[in-house]
């Protein structure tokens, strides 16, 4: 499917090409880009919103609607939404009783959805959230980041949209979706990787005969390769893994048959029906067996199975009649009225001219982003190996906003990129190193000249205080933080030293050995640590992209002294 995207707002076209495929029952908004259900039930007191990366289609959008979702903030592929795009499609949608949010456990979905509850809870608007963190495959002790949300989503979306329909409350919703999350687990498999959008390639390869079990929906690496088995025997080890971790209650289940992009409907039914076999198998009673492709992995080959254990008055909320694109599990009701949709862009008149006479320093921007373009390929490189590939494409995204910003509006470097990376960066890390440049502004003079190095370490350990906030990370985790925790106390260390000669090219030194040092780390926090011993020997590319922050730094303001530093794209190498 990436072979046919267009080169130009692909997930904003999609979104409108939804509302064309639905006429009158979705608009769209385009600045920031959320997608708003036209006509929901007059009885709800709640907003459901959620989102994530897009390339998981129908997920989300496909239960915009009536007995489903108020509003959907779809991120760039495979990298999460915005916190702003999440803030303002919960103002327009929200409800007396507030918002509910619907957030799957991955680091940049959780990130982002936090920073609109705060802002949304500044505004005095009641929001909850409802974690999915189903997927059987990432429930390690070693992990602190937690099982992944994956096709689970679809059933905790359905039954809290029939719920909402009803009038529930915030409380009783956010109650209902934490029981459904208890009560599900997930598992994948895959026997091709998904092609892609950057290099056009199987984002991975694997021997013939062999599949990887335990994958993810962002196209990640499974815990372990295993012989391809006849597919009774992989539906069946399949059930017992599910089985297995599922709280025991009663015999009644739901199970759903997800594909995850390439897998046929003729595949997906089949495997239905062996399902249903292996739990009538062992006394279970599967109320629903659902097959389909309902969280996809853009064209990965292969396929979920999610399992939940079902209490009274569920199965009364799945059959629930909805209205939305995604026909599940009845047809649409009749008698809508066929509308155009709305698409909100930003009027060039409301851009904010530049000041007068403000060109703004441009020396780190500038560098920064001539470093980044450089490197691009090999981060997205690193990247594929310990996640999806899309860090390469939003560093270098973000810097271009950045640039186009500072042209605009004649702001200084840091500024700008603090702005562009808070604002319109997606994924795990965009808002995180929006929070970095964002202190760092504070030490930066807009002027051009040198910073202090007691204010430039004050803005770094503040950088690192905020995103430890925000994302929980620590040193020894595999993060972008070894490389900044390192600089940091590298900048203190010298603002205590007055005879400290070349401070900016120290920290850099310590944020590249902080950077490298992360490939023999098994990362416990982000994406990375999803993959496990997969992501050994690579180092992580977010902090890569902080040392060679601080290789700018030092470029820029000791050029007597950074040519000790390596080349940026000889530490980039994958």
């Amino acid at each position: 499917m990436s072979y046919f995207l267009p080169e130009n707002a692909p997930v904003l076209t999609a979104a409108r090409g939804l509302t064309l495929a639905h006429p009158g029952m979705i608009e769209v908004n385009g600045a920031p880009l959320y997608l708003r259900a036209r006509d929901p039930h007059p009885d709800r007191t709640v907003a459901l919103v959620s989102g994530g990366g897009s390339g998981h289609e129908p997920l989300h959008t496909g239960l915009l609607g009536r007995g489903g979702l108020d509003a959907v903030c779809p991120g760039e592929i495979f990298a999460s939404p915005h916190n702003r795009q999440i803030y303002e499609a919960s103002a327009a949608a929200a409800r007396s009783g507030g918002v509910l949010h619907i957030v799957k456990n991955y680091t940049g979905d959780v990130i982002n959805f936090q920073i609109a509850a705060e802002r949304l809870r500044h505004d005095g608007v009641p929001v909850a959230t409802v974690l999915v963190e189903d997927d059987l495959a990432t429930d390690s002790a070693d992990s602190a980041t937690g099982r992944r949300g994956t096709a689970a989503t679809v059933v905790v979306e359905k039954l809290l949209g029939a719920a909402a329909d009803r009038g529930a409350s915030l409380e009783e919703l956010a109650e209902l979706g934490r029981r459904v999350v208890a009560r599900s687990r997930s598992i994948a498999v895959a026997a091709r990787a998904q092609t892609s959008p950057t290099t056009v390639s199987p984002a991975f390869t694997l021997d013939e005969g062999t599949l990887d079990y335990g994958v993810g929906i962002h196209g990640e690496r499974g815990i372990r390769t295993i012989a391809r088995p006849a597919v009774g025997d992989l539906v069946r080890r399949m059930t017992d893994d599910l089985l297995d971790a599922l709280p025991e209650g009663p015999g009644e289940v739901l199970a759903l048959v997800n594909g995850l992009g390439a897998t046929t409907e003729l595949e997906l039914n089949a495997i239905g029906v062996l399902l249903r076999d292996e739990l009538t198998g062992r006394g279970l009673t599967p109320v629903f067996v659902v097959p389909g492709t309902f969280t996809a992995a853009l064209d990965m080959a292969g396929f979920s199975l999610t399992l939940t254990r079902l209490e009274d008055g569920w199965a009364d909320l799945w059959t629930a009649s909805t209205r939305t694109p995604l026909v599940l599990p009845r047809p649409l009701n009749g008698g809508e009225t066929a509308g155009e949709a709305t698409v909100g862009v930003p009027a060039e008149a409301a851009r904010t001219a530049p000041a007068e006479g403000a060109a703004g320093d441009r020396a780190l921007l500038d560098r920064y982003a001539a470093t980044v373009t450089q490197v691009r390929d090999n981060l997205t490189k690193l990247d594929q190996l310990v996640g999806d590939g899309d860090f390469g494409d939003n560093l270098t995204g973000g810097v271009r906003r950045a640039v186009k910003l500072a042209d605009e509006r004649g702001l200084d470097g840091t500024t700008a990129l603090a702005e562009a990376f808070l604002d319109d960066v997606g994924g795990t890390s965009g808002p995180l190193f929006g929070l970095l440049f964002q202190h760092l502004a504070s030490a930066v003079p807009a002027d051009g000249g040198a910073p202090g190095v007691g204010a430039l370490a004050e803005a770094a350990e503040a950088g690192f205080a905020a995103i430890h906030r925000v994302g929980g990370a620590n040193p020894g985790d595999c993060t972008l933080v070894d490389a900044l925790a390192p600089a940091a106390e590298s900048l203190t260390a010298s603002a205590g030293d007055a005879g400290a000669e070349a401070p900016l090219t120290e920290a850099a030194q310590a944020a590249i050995r902080g950077a490298l040092a992360t490939a023999s780390l098994r990362p416990r926090r982000g994406r990375a640590s999803y993959v496990g011993d997969h992501a050994l020997g690579v180092p992580d590319p977010g902090a890569l992209a902080v040392a060679l922050l601080f290789m700018a730094l030092a470029d820029i303001h000791e050029p007597a002294t950074a040519p000790r530093l390596p080349a940026p794209g000889h530490i980039t190498l994958p």
